[in-house]
């Protein structure tokens, strides 16, 4: 029997990632306030990890009852000169984040916890992958962040959205980017001494 997928996120992005491989996950959205001043002082690496784990846990203590199941949060930031630059909120925060962004390089970190209800144990890991910006115009920008689309995503960009002309070049894996890792779920769910099978219905055609 397949495997419950919780997601611990309304992220339409995240969602849509489970989608394609096959998995329908159920939504419990854990209402982490990631903006906890002690969570922010943590290296960007650490921090995704440190929220990823927190949401987890948070809709597992909320939700006992949760069998057949493996609950997943997950968390986002960029990295940029060594700053974690997460969701911009506003309009000008968004254009001077495009502004210090245009033409330079920084890292998409992914952060993934994973807690199988049935064995009561967790495993966590990270995606980080390097991304490259265009050199935007400013009317670029303008029109940009007036879609409001960088407003409440990580980084303030998003790889599967109107910012994808912008993004010229990433090393890394692309779904960690758009916000949860499907290689690295894989592997996390191989840990767990579970097969990808367990959690995708998807078989191969022959």
């Amino acid at each position: 029997m397949s495997k419950r997928i919780i997601l611990a996120s309304a992220s339409p992005s995240r969602k849509r990632l489970l989608e394609s491989v096959g998995i329908t996950p159920e939504i419990i959205v854990s209402g982490v306030d990631e903006e906890t001043p002690e969570l922010l002082t943590l290296p960007p690496a650490e921090l995704v990890i440190a929220l990823a784990i927190l949401k987890a846990h948070t809709v597992h203590q909320k939700n006992k009852g949760l069998t057949n199941a493996l609950i997943v949060g997950c968390d986002s930031t960029f990295e940029f000169n060594g700053q974690s630059l997460g969701k911009p909120g506003s309009t000008e925060n968004a254009i001077e984040r495009c502004q210090i962004l245009s033409g330079k390089s920084g890292y998409l970190h992914t952060g993934h916890s994973v807690i199988d209800t049935d064995q009561g144990i967790e495993v966590s890991d990270i995606s980080t992958s390097k991304v490259t910006f265009a050199k935007m115009s400013d009317e670029e920008i303008q029109d940009y962040v007036e879609s409001k689309e960088p407003l409440e995503v990580a980084g303030g960009f998003t790889l599967d959205g109107l910012s994808a002309p912008f993004i010229t070049h990433i090393e890394g894996e692309p779904s960690g980017i758009i916000g949860l890792s499907l290689p690295t779920l894989r592997k996390i769910t191989l840990n767990l001494g579970l097969k990808w099978s367990d959690i995708s219905p998807v078989k191969a055609t022959r």
